[in-house]
């Protein structure tokens, strides 16, 4: 990584600076929200299928409880760090502060390759991680859901797991779980979707015509599919996509509901376009994930890991709107590095709030023994998200200021109410009544 941006916590919270100036809070809130509440670290041992042992690295980290019971996704990956757990807990704090949800941030995540287990040893390494931190996390306390390399089916391991320790049916332990599990409708697209209502937004804004619009899409998984399909039906031009084995580009746009179902299939999206199908799928060519955020597109989607923009490459992007559907997709100077050449950035903790907003729903259903229909999922999703992209937006013109400053005053000036409310020097120090 670049200049010196490998430190992807102490990255994220030199946001905050910038955002203190416009949100009028009391600096004891500020310096609080620059340290996580709780670390824990656990080792997981998984007996393999050949009777080995082995022994697995685990990270829960509860950022601030300030507005509510923390909230946060669990992650397979073998780069995971403490340090990029501590910046996503970061991240959750103010993506639900930002979207009014009332929770805190947290994250987790087990250092592992999930494509090198077995089924069954897959179930056993998360019922393993739940086991150590069982006393951790609650209803009350701290809700996991999937992140990248989880999905339902292992969120529906985890909340059994958690219920036996119990002794008791405990299913707003967990969110994102399968539908038959206690799973929200809407869950599984809701990051995207999330992200497509923020473009729309933006769509009515700026009055432009959706097959004018030239789309790349970094990362086609769950949420990049999702934004990638939705923008797609509405007639946006999506001109590429990819993964983590590369890229397809064709100029006329793909036909993503093909490339969807391609990809499924053969779990590559450069093999979406094989040679036999060329013609079928209009001659697309296989591009770099480089090549991709260099291309000339109207929106650049970002929908993958961290720091995948940073200051080697944040120069030659030439989409004049980004919109940050994975987590931390930009770093700090590549962010003033856009900023400075006219770009508008939706960030992270608007663009793909969707996600924790919908299990947010879920939450309230379990707690409530109620089910909504998908189309309440959807109405209360596009009411929150228009809702907050638009006082976001407003902010930003009203200061001059970027997107992700605006949305970081937005969402600081809401915690730090709340931390406030408990007192500060201010209070304790003045003479009152």
């Amino acid at each position: 990584m670049a200049d010196g941006e490998q430190n992807i916590f102490m990255d994220a919270i030199r946001r905050l600076d910038k955002a203190f100036e416009y949100a009028a809070i009391d600096e004891e809130a500020l310096e609080k929200l620059k340290h996580p509440n709780s670390i824990l670290q656990v080792s997981i041992p998984l007996r393999m299928d050949d009777g080995s042992l082995k022994i697995y690295k685990g990270y829960r980290v509860q950022h601030d409880s300030t507005r509510g019971p923390t909230k946060g996704g669990i992650r397979y990956h073998p780069r995971v760090d403490i340090n990029e757990i501590k910046a996503l807990a970061f991240w959750m704090t103010f993506k639900c502060a930002v979207v009014g949800i009332p929770f805190g941030g947290a994250k987790g995540g087990i250092v592992v390759d999930p494509k090198k287990l077995s089924r069954l040893e897959l179930e056993r390494l998360s019922r393993g991680f739940i086991q150590k931190i069982a006393d951790f996390i609650g209803p009350e306390t701290d809700i996991p859901a999937p992140d990248v390399y989880t999905n339902a089916m292992i969120m529906g391991w985890m909340m059994d797991e958690y219920s036996k320790i119990r002794r008791q049916h405990v299913p707003a332990i967990i969110t994102g779980k399968p539908i038959p599990l206690g799973g929200s409708e809407g869950r599984e697209d809701a990051t995207g979707r999330g992200a497509y209502y923020c473009i729309k937004e933006l769509e009515k804004k700026n009055g432009w015509k959706p097959e004018d619009k030239k789309v790349a899409v970094q990362g086609f998984g769950n949420a990049g599919m999702n934004i990638a399909r939705l923008l797609y039906n509405d007639g946006y031009r999506i001109v590429a996509v990819s993964d983590s084995k590369g890229a397809i580009y064709n100029e006329n746009g793909l036909d993503i509901d093909k490339c969807i179902e391609r990809k499924k299939i053969t779990h590559q999206v450069n093999h979406v376009y094989s040679r036999e199908s060329f013609y079928e799928y209009n001659m697309a060519e296989n591009i770099s994930n480089s090549e991709l955020l260099r291309l000339d597109v109207d929106i650049l989607a970002p929908a993958a890991l961290e720091n995948v923009i940073n200051s080697n490459n944040a120069e030659d992007i030439l989409a004049p709107v980004i919109i940050e559907v994975a987590n931390g997709p930009t770093t700090y100077k590549a962010d003033d590095i856009l900023y400075a050449a006219g770009k508008l950035i939706i960030p992270d903790i608007l663009a793909n709030a969707g996600g924790v907003t919908v299990s947010y729903f879920e939450w309230v259903q379990n707690k409530s023994g109620f089910r909504w229909k998908l189309e309440e999922i959807h109405t209360r999703l596009q009411e929150i998200m228009a809702r907050e992209f638009n006082a976001v937006y407003a902010l930003k013109e009203k200061h001059n200021i970027s997107m992700r400053t605006a949305a970081y005053v937005h969402s600081l000036t809401r915690i730090g109410k709340a931390i406030e409310a408990q007192g500060t020097s201010k209070y304790f120090l003045s003479k009152g009544e």
